[in-house]
């Protein structure tokens, strides 16, 4: 069973399968919400990829809090977050886990999110102006 949590509320329970390796489906018992591009599952964070290729493109989504550089960002944030989470609780949801680890302290896993109509959920939050395509050596500014 899998619960999806944002700010540490349950909000649906639904199933996934597999195994934590590349290609496969991530089994979470529970869910959270912690940005537009970071979710973690059983307490492991896990960075979205976005359908991208590990270490030369995937999706950004804009930093929260402190972290955020205006508050044009600031508030675009906690939209791709609420948006994330609303995608999640639309069914149920497919972790795929690429096998490839982020180049953070935390070696986040970096994992596609495949929804029930088939959508991926990084390219969706790109598609909707919530998150960017990430690509190595390019910074993002979203403040202009």
């Amino acid at each position: 069973m899998m619960k999806i949590f944002a700010a540490g509320v349950a909000s649906v329970i639904c199933m996934t399968a597999g195994v934590a390796s590349a290609g496969q489906g991530v089994s979470c018992a529970s869910l959270v919400v912690i940005d537009g591009d970071t979710i973690k599952c059983d307490g492991q964070n896990m960075r979205l990829l976005g359908g991208g290729v590990p270490f030369k493109s995937g999706v950004d989504a804009p930093e929260m809090g402190s972290r955020a550089k205006c508050e044009f960002e600031r508030d675009l944030a906690l939209k791709a977050k609420a948006r994330l989470k609303e995608l999640l609780l639309a069914g149920v949801p497919r972790i795929e886990d690429s096998g490839a680890r982020d180049r953070t302290q935390s070696r986040r896993p970096l994992v596609n999110i495949h929804l029930p109509d088939g959508r991926e959920a990084g390219q969706v939050l790109m598609s909707e102006g919530l998150a960017r395509e990430w690509r190595a050596k390019h910074s993002i500014d979203w403040c202009n």
